[in-house]
């Protein structure tokens, strides 16, 4: 017993020794990692490994299940709207194409032609610096060469007047229904309001009117529906574009030049 007893005094004499002799506050072997518990008021749950689940658990097996085949089912749910959805996008823009195809070989349609008849302009006062607010009237033949094809032109058009990038005035054309060879003379009046005609402006206005020509620029957008028997199309656009001349800026002015160009244009 009293061996024992010494070893283990000086088992207790070395580990105290070797505790002072250590200056940097470190332990030995295995007091050298300090282990802290969690902070107050928590709690600390081990779970064995082997209870850790990778799937669910027999338990839950069959609603998860349940679950995942709902989800897959909402999205192929929605993705097959979105390809129905397409696919009659594609259908219809198919049978519109064929239907303008068959339509064009068969008819054969042509655009409206536009030509300025008469032009009548009052208002101007080239020999003042104050604001002038021209009105212009202007008198043009619309044809429709087409044999089988009218034309419906609706509300909604402009019609522009210029003269070296100068808007003189503003208007719009007349609604009406044009039938298949036909050809009508309608007039549209542009006015113009407040506008500063500087003293170069007014000084080329007066040298062209004693030339006896003044040139203008007509532009015109009107909404045109096309109507062939029983069927109306859409909505579509005709553009006109004309240069005219007139020999003076008096309501008795003659037309000396014109040239239109007009355009039907599907969208």
């Amino acid at each position: 017993m009293a061996g024992e007893f010494n070893s283990g005094d000086s088992h207790r004499t070395k580990l105290s020794s070797d505790m002072n002799n250590n200056t940097s506050g470190e332990f030995p072997g295995d007091f050298q990692r300090t282990r802290t518990g969690p902070p107050a008021g928590t709690y600390l749950v081990q779970i064995p490994k082997e209870q850790i689940y990778r799937v669910p658990p027999p338990e839950n097996a069959h609603r998860y299940d349940y679950l995942s085949r709902r989800k897959t089912r909402r999205r192929s749910l929605c993705r097959r709207c979105v390809c129905s959805f397409l696919a009659a996008v594609l259908i219809f823009a198919v049978l519109a194409t064929i239907a303008a195809a068959v339509l064009y070989l068969v008819y054969r349609p042509e655009k409206p032609r536009f030509s300025v008849a008469r032009v009548s302009i009052t208002g101007f006062n080239l020999t003042s610096p104050s604001l002038t607010s021209p009105e212009i009237e202007v008198t043009f033949r619309l044809e429709n060469p087409n044999g089988k094809l009218g034309f419906f032109y609706e509300k909604g058009s402009t019609a522009k007047i210029y003269h070296d990038g100068v808007n003189f005035g503003n208007g719009v054309t007349p609604s009406f229904k044009q039938p298949a060879k036909n050809i009508t003379t309608l007039m549209t009046a542009l006015k113009g309001s407040g506008i500063q005609l500087t003293a170069s402006m007014r000084k080329e206005l007066t040298e062209a009117q004693k030339k006896g020509t003044l040139p203008f620029s007509l532009k015109i957008d009107a909404p045109v529906k096309v109507n062939v028997g029983s069927v109306t199309t859409w909505t579509m656009s005709v553009t006109v574009d004309c240069e005219i001349a007139v020999d003076k800026l008096t309501a008795s002015a003659d037309v000396v030049t014109e040239k239109c160009r007009t355009g039907l244009h599907p969208w």
